[in-house]
């Protein structure tokens, strides 16, 4: 272990497994590396269910500390990815409950491109259709939104949300549907 130390460029060639057993056991060089491999799509996801980047990072750095205490009981069985992630929306979901009034979701604009293919017509109806998205996403009921954003946003497979929200993959597939047929609905002007 000692070797092992003091060697954080080692850790990064590690799986997540076997770096939270070290994490568990104290080694903070290890439980920094899983910090860093997973903070930019939790923070991501964070943003996407809060719409707002500042208690995005609070609810993200809640999470790690939140896992760092809770490693003893991280059951290897299960991806370290998708533990995170399920601390992650708990954090945000909890969050959204004490806002009040509840606040809709903030589309991430897109930076414009350079390219002289974008008009400032073309750029507000792009605007205005996220601005439209916004609104329909923050109309879905919470586990409809979590399971669109996992799936959609960040590309996670219906058993990694049914494990991240604590469902069937069944119950995943018909709020997906559920999801995206009422974001269809509501999105039809802007096709």
């Amino acid at each position: 272990m000692s070797e092992w130390k003091g060697s954080s460029l080692l850790g990064r060639d590690l799986p997540d497994g076997l770096l939270a057993v070290r994490a568990a056991e104290g080694d903070e060089d290890s439980f920094a590396v899983l910090v860093q491999r997973h903070s930019r799509p939790l923070l991501a996801l964070a943003c996407h269910l809060l719409g707002n980047a500042q208690d995005a990072e609070e609810a993200v750095q809640d999470a790690f500390v939140s896992a760092w205490r809770r490693l003893p009981e991280y059951r290897h069985g299960a991806e370290f990815r998708t533990w995170m992630y399920r601390i992650t929306v708990n954090r945000c979901l909890n969050t959204r409950r004490r806002r009040l009034p509840p606040l809709p979701l903030d589309a991430v604009a897109e930076p414009a491109t350079g390219d002289g293919r974008s008009s400032p017509a073309r750029a507000a109806e792009q605007d205005a259709a996220a601005a439209a998205l916004a609104c329909a996403l923050g109309e879905l009921d919470a586990e409809q939104r979590v399971c669109w954003i996992l799936r959609e946003l960040q590309g996670l497979s219906y058993k990694e949300i049914a494990h991240v929200t604590r469902a069937s993959e069944q119950t995943v597939r018909g709020r997906l549907f559920r999801a995206r047929r009422s974001l269809k609905e509501a999105m039809a002007p802007w096709r």
